[in-house]
């Protein structure tokens, strides 16, 4: 049987990722540091995923197992012998895998020095492909980084399927049940693959890959923000609330249209095509069954209000591609006024604002000077809404 290592078996490894391997054939490996998890999987070599639907409905996983993340010699010797591998640890635990990954690379070097590995990453950070492998390599000896260079590759993927969190209760029932929506694309860089990708359900492997990266970021991620941020203004506890006031809906689609103007006009982008993949989107927002909330999909605005990141970037990117972004500045300064005192990042944030006003704050926090125009589009935004 084929094999698939999997590093990460959290919302999107054992979620998603986890899925389409199964689905497709493979053995399923997942490599974790949890030991309730990793006990769990080597005892059932299965698990179930709901999927968020009217009517719900459950998908069995099978054919899987697990190996602690602690035990490097065991993730390498499952590396050495995989025909896929694939990440979703989170950017900040990158390094930590990576170690156990160079020795796997070296191993698998000796025994089948003329075979390929692609390893698919899904990982929220651009180019994390590129920075997964940095750190791999950096950990191999001159001739096995000669030899990877031409026989690894690092895919960079784009993972839209949205898994919400899951509550204590739902962790305390079951510690590997989860609730995902049905949505199973996976769209990943052809142009880092080496060799061939095995034949996996749902994986689409596409160039000119900066437009899809773009495009879920500043389509799927902004409109997502936009609508928790204007709906938090309204006091509004789910997203599928958000998706349900004419309002909120509206102003959310307007972003989308901003930003969706940009995207075409950049990279050529089908306009159907896209104008009905916002659609679906707007369509998944509104799933009641995934349960997702505006404290959720809103927190961290520190980061999510950064200048690289989904709604500053998106406006940005608008005005590099001539399209005034009044919507998106609008989502922007919600987020400036998004309140939640459980939440460390928005609690900061009001601080910094309520010490330095909104003015001396601005720049601060999402890398815009209040002179450009930009920035006095954000803070006219702002005085409407009294941030």
């Amino acid at each position: 049987m084929k094999t698939a290592v999997q590093f990460g078996a959290g919302n999107i490894g054992r979620g998603f990722t986890g899925q389409l391997f199964s689905e497709s054939g493979f053995e399923v490996v997942f490599v974790d540091v949890v030991p309730e998890i990793v006990e769990a999987l080597n005892e059932r070599h299965g698990y179930t995923i709901r999927i968020a639907a009217e009517p719900e409905q459950d998908v069995r996983v099978n054919n899987v197992r697990a190996v602690s993340g602690r035990d490097s010699g065991a993730v390498a010797v499952e590396v050495a012998g995989a025909d896929i591998a694939c990440t979703a640890v989170g950017v900040n635990v990158l390094e930590s895998i990576a170690g156990a990954m160079a020795a796997g690379l070296e191993l698998r070097m000796r025994k089948c020095p003329d075979g390929t590995l692609n390893v698919i990453v899904c990982e929220n950070m651009l180019d994390a492909a590129g920075a997964l492998r940095d750190m791999v390599m950096r950990r191999l000896p001159a001739e096995a980084q000669e030899w990877a260079g031409a026989h690894v590759g690092f895919t960079q993927a784009v993972v839209g399927r949205m898994v919400p969190v899951r509550t204590a209760e739902e962790r305390a029932s079951d510690p590997l049940g989860i609730r995902v929506e049905a949505y199973k694309r996976l769209p990943v860089d052809a142009d880092a693959v080496k060799g061939e990708l095995p034949e996996i359900a749902g994986v689409e492997a596409h160039s000119n890959f900066r437009a899809y990266i773009d495009q879920k970021l500043f389509a799927h991620n902004a409109g997502h923000a936009a609508s928790a941020y204007f709906g938090a203004r309204k006091g509004l506890t789910y997203v599928w609330e958000c998706m349900d006031d004419p309002e909120v809906r509206e102003r959310t689609r307007d972003v989308m249209e901003e930003t969706g103007q940009a995207l075409i006009a950049c990279y050529g982008l089908d306009a159907g095509e896209h104008w009905r993949h916002v659609d679906d989107l707007l369509r998944r927002f509104a799933n009641r069954k995934l349960g997702d909330t505006v404290a959720r999909v809103g927190g961290d605005p520190l980061r999510k209000l950064g200048r690289e990141d989904r709604l500053v970037g998106a406006a940005l990117f608008c005005e590099r591609q001539g399209v005034q972004p009044a919507a998106v500045a609008e989502a922007i300064a919600a987020g400036l006024a998004f309140r939640n005192p459980d939440d460390q990042s928005a609690a900061k944030m009001e601080a910094m604002i309520r010490n330095r006003g909104i003015r001396g704050a601005l720049e601060e926090i999402t890398g815009v000077g209040p002179e450009s125009d930009l920035g006095r589009r954000i803070l006219g935004a702002c005085e409407a809404l009294s941030v």
